[in-house]
């Protein structure tokens, strides 16, 4: 019997030394646990005595295994099938770019050999190794799984294929188009992103704005949508700045695209204009994944001493380096010239000297010309008190605020004019405001007593 566990266990071993595509999982700190829990299992077996300081390896072995399984919040067969779609792999990042009829014979051979051994080594999971264990004379916990709903809808499909299907180099196809739509590595784990120290991070709660949300300036959402929907389907999109009054709601229709078209591949990519510097690097890394990505810069303007406006222009216009065609930049303002103009800047023939510019209005006119790059520019306009109350109805509606019309367009007027006029920001200063105020005024004891 003990042989037989011994040979059992070194066949997975074997299994796992034999990967040739998807090694990259094992570099994960729950495989990494697992394959050291095999390895003191194996050794505690091969020995055949009672040996206490091989079994406490074992023990602790699992222990660490268990607990690494547990931060992730699935099962093992879950955990595993999730490292396979967010492999980056020599299969994963070609299939991104050439169907899978296309792909040379030994990679697509070699990903349908790890996918079986993958497969077998899901299925030896908590329950199996408790089994194990429990032969050697020890009863730890099995492993608990938490849902996938939390998943997105794609990727909840991809997993139940993976998990009512005993032979997983069959989901080849199906595997092989999710990398070609969602990408793979951070990119299949994420759809908000920043650009941070040099590099791309995920964002894991990104702020999820609904279309619906989303009151006035109709004409506005309607363009920048259509341009979106154009981006998604392969046609030729515009760079896009949202200009006009603070509060407008530039930045949340911006940020609704990721709640609208998280089903289609659409990444947003916030860049600080501090980083601006960077977006030939950004484009070179997002030109390689199949997915569309929108660069996101927020309040975006430039001193007359910052020339990080140059990179942008760049990338607007392009050099001798193609524009990606997975790349659109979205940029919001408040002033229709990004680059500040001083009355100095502009050429007089008064006070003429060797240091001044012998073209100064070229000058004047490249600052001006950066706005011009953007191929669609929306106008968000200061909200008139018409919008600005039916913006606050949609809120207080939305909040379960339920007070006669009279009453909460007063308060709201009196609000705006006594902080920030009006606009969908101090709409919803107000509304946070008066959901909180109703609820504490109706709390009993309060004020408290002393």
């Amino acid at each position: 019997m003990l042989e037989e566990t011994r040979q059992m266990i070194y066949g997975k071993q074997v299994k796992i030394a034999s990967l040739l595509i998807y090694q990259d999982v094992l570099k994960q700190e729950a495989w990494e646990a697992y394959v050291k829990l095999l390895h003191s299992l194996a050794n505690h077996i091969t020995d055949g005595h009672e040996n206490n300081s091989r079994r406490l390896s074992y023990l602790f072995a699992y222990g660490q295994w268990f607990r690494a399984i547990a931060a992730t919040g699935y099962s093992w067969r879950d955990y595993v099938i999730l490292q396979i779609l967010a492999s980056t792999n020599p299969f994963s990042q070609q299939s991104q770019t050439t169907d899978v009829n296309h792909l040379p014979a030994p990679l697509v051979a070699a990903a349908k050999s790890d996918l079986k051994i993958l497969e077998g080594l899901s299925l030896w999971s908590g329950g199996k190794l408790v089994d194990l264990i429990e032969a050697q004379g020890d009863r730890p916990l099995d492993g608990q799984s938490r849902e996938i709903s939390q998943l997105s809808p794609a990727k909840q499909s991809l997993i139940t294929k993976f998990q009512s299907n005993d032979d997983w180099a069959q989901l080849l196809p199906d595997l092989a188009n999710y990398y070609q739509q969602f990408g793979t590595g951070i990119f299949a784990d994420y759809t908000a992103f920043r650009w941070r120290n040099g590099h791309i991070e995920g964002v894991a709660h990104p702020d999820l704005v609904r279309l619906s949300d989303l009151v006035g300036y109709e004409s506005q959402r309607q363009a920048l949508y259509k341009n979106t929907e154009a981006f998604l389907s392969g046609y030729r999109a515009l760079h896009t700045l949202l200009y006009g009054s603070r509060g407008t709601g530039k930045s949340s229709l911006i940020k609704s695209l990721m709640y609208a078209y998280r089903d289609r591949g659409l990444c947003l990519i916030e860049v600080a204009k501090n980083d601006l510097k960077d977006l030939p690097t950004i484009a070179d890394i997002l030109r390689q994944s199949s997915q569309k990505f929108i660069v996101f810069v927020d309040d975006l303007s430039f001193e007359a001493e910052n020339d990080d406006y140059k990179a942008l222009k760049v990338i607007l216009e392009g050099n001798l380096s193609a524009q990606p065609q997975n790349l659109l930049i979205y940029a919001t303002s408040n002033r229709r010239h990004l680059l500040r103009e001083y009355f100095s800047d502009r050429p007089s023939l008064k006070d003429l000297s060797d240091r001044q510019e012998v073209n100064p209005w070229d000058t004047v006119q490249e600052k001006l010309s950066l706005s011009d790059r953007f191929g669609l520019t929306l106008t968000f306009l200061q909200a008139d008190q018409d919008i600005y109350l039916k913006i606050v109805h949609h809120l207080a509606k939305r909040a379960g605020i339920d007070l006669p019309a009279d009453d909460l367009n007063f308060r709201a007027l009196q609000w705006a004019t006594r902080h920030n006029g009006q606009s969908g920001r101090t709409a919803q200063q107000f509304i946070d405001y008066l959901q909180a105020d109703l609820q504490i005024n109706n709390l009993s004891n309060f004020p408290p007593n002393n």
